[in-house]
């Protein structure tokens, strides 16, 4: 039976629940720490190292082998990648307008708030809007979907599955990439000190657990980590478009 874990690692862990969870707190707890002070500072830069040591993860710690029962390989259906992005796609939209029909243009609305991160100016022609828009939505379809796919869906997914079945693990994953994502909002910084957003975070924390679901039911669809990776950055640039666009 060929091993999962490189040689060097499998004299500290067995690939199991506890190596997900040593995983995620070696990732999510600084990530999460980082992001918060990003968004009282403005300075977002190290988040993108994060989203290389994320997506690095799976390349450090498995093997061929690890990788491939991990997702990392050709998808079986290439139509489910489309499916996969319109769904992904969809979903961003439905969150849209749940947010703008209960909150409108307030912080209380997580693309309101995530968007001061774009950093859009209050006056900008829209030639200059469109190629701002261009490079946010491209950025946010590489780097935090293979990132956060090759992480959650990948590594830690396959690590708890090992103890808990692939059911359990999608959960136990989806978890924690909504309490991650409380980070971004649920938690917010406003006018120097900060906030916690009761009914508005939960609601972004159901839906950030439910297109977790979605995400890893894509890549179990797609038979590879692709098809997360297309529905995580479709559901990216229709949150960029809304924020550009519909705010």
């Amino acid at each position: 039976m060929e091993h999962e874990l490189r040689s060097f690692w499998r004299n500290f862990f067995e690939y199991n629940w506890k190596f997900a969870v040593f995983l995620t707190l070696l990732i999510c707890v600084p990530r999460f720490i980082l992001v918060l002070n990003a968004n009282a500072s403005g300075n977002y830069s190290a988040i993108g190292l994060v989203m290389l040591a994320s997506a690095l993860a799976p390349f450090v710690f498995l093997t061929k082998t690890g990788r491939k029962n991990a997702g990392i390989t050709k998808p079986k259906s290439y139509i489910g990648l489309l499916l996969a992005f319109i769904v992904g796609l969809a979903f961003s939209f439905l969150l849209y307008f749940a947010g703008y029909n209960l909150y409108g243009n307030t912080d209380m609305n997580w693309y309101q708030y995530i968007g001061r991160s774009y950093r859009i100016p209050a006056v900008i022609s829209l030639n200059d809007k469109a190629v701002l828009f261009s490079v946010v939505a491209v950025t946010s379809m590489i780097f935090s979907p293979v990132g956060e796919e090759l992480f959650f869906r990948g590594i830690v997914h396959s690590g708890f599955a090992k103890s808990i079945g692939d059911k359990k693990a999608s959960a136990a994953d989806s978890l924690i990439f909504a309490i991650v994502h409380i980070s971004h909002f649920g938690i917010i910084y406003n006018n120097g000190h900060w906030d916690y957003l009761i009914a508005p975070g939960l609601i972004w924390f159901l839906a950030m657990f439910l297109i977790s679901l979605l995400f890893f039911l894509f890549r179990r669809y797609t038979g590879s980590i692709l098809g997360s990776i297309a529905c995580h950055a479709a559901f990216n640039l229709g949150m960029t478009y809304c924020i550009f666009y519909l705010l």
